[in-house]
């Protein structure tokens, strides 16, 4: 294919893909249920936190992390007590467990009542076409409280080698705007172009296929190398051609 006809060809797909019958089987559909700013940011994160392995595994927990936070994340979050956390212990997902979850709703509760939320965090070393500092720094302040070591392993690091795929993934839902009823569109300070694809398994072995992407680590260089290749194709919103990658690899096992 030529240059033209595989920007037609992925701009087909993501017609196919971005739609709302994608939220069906996706993790999206979390922070879909919550229409409060916080409750959509905090579920959406959460969701994507533990999105790794089997899909309706991860769809499963991720609801039963909302409701043992009694399907009000912001409130819980700031409210709840050190007995009320007690009842997150037993939850587990893969390696991620309840000290964990702990963990995070006191990270979370400081990032909110110290940073200005999430938003504010993730826009402050954002770059004109980049957020990976901006996740680097997220970790830092994430983990600038007194933590449990285990639980670091669940953010990644970009600066450290991480393509940090569920990290961008949760960016993606709360950037891109809401026009076709899938990505959420919530934080209004940071905009589509300066978003990364999320790069798992499946992005990365059609993006390879489709001569995207070379380096066969999934890794922050193969990403940088991903996102220079999506921006000749649409600048403005590389990261809608996710919804394609994503879905030649999953749903049609391209």
């Amino acid at each position: 294919m030529t240059q033209k006809e595989l920007k037609e060809f992925l701009n087909t797909k993501v017609e196919v893909y971005n739609h709302p019958s994608f939220i069906a089987s996706d993790p999206i559909q979390i922070p879909h249920q919550f229409s409060l700013k916080e409750d959509i940011e905090i579920a959406g994160f959460l969701a994507a936190t533990i999105a790794w392995g089997n899909r309706k595994s991860i769809i499963n927990n991720a609801r039963k992390m909302m409701e043992l936070m009694g399907n009000t994340p912001h409130d819980f979050v700031m409210n709840s007590t050190e007995d009320d956390q007690q009842d997150l212990l037993p939850f587990v997902h893969r390696t991620f467990n309840g000290e964990d979850f702990i963990q995070f709703i006191k990270s979370l509760r400081h990032i909110y009542l110290n940073h200005n939320g999430l938003e504010a965090v993730f826009a402050k070393h954002a770059s004109e076409d980049s957020l990976q500092e901006s996740i680097s720094y997220f970790k830092q302040i994430f983990f600038e409280i007194e933590h449990l070591k285990r639980t670091q392993k669940h953010i990644s690091d970009p600066m450290k080698g991480s393509a940090a795929k569920r990290i961008n993934m949760f960016l993606r839902w709360m950037v891109r705007p809401n026009n076709t009823g899938v990505d959420l569109g919530i934080w209004k300070t940071l905009s589509p172009a300066q978003l990364s694809c999320p790069l798992d398994v499946h992005s990365g072995n059609v993006a390879r296929k489709l001569g995207l992407l070379k380096r066969k680590q999934n890794d922050a260089k193969a990403l940088l190398e991903l996102d220079k290749s999506l921006r000749k194709f649409d600048k403005e919103d590389p990261v809608k051609y996710d919804f394609a990658l994503f879905g030649l690899g999953v749903f049609e096992k391209f």
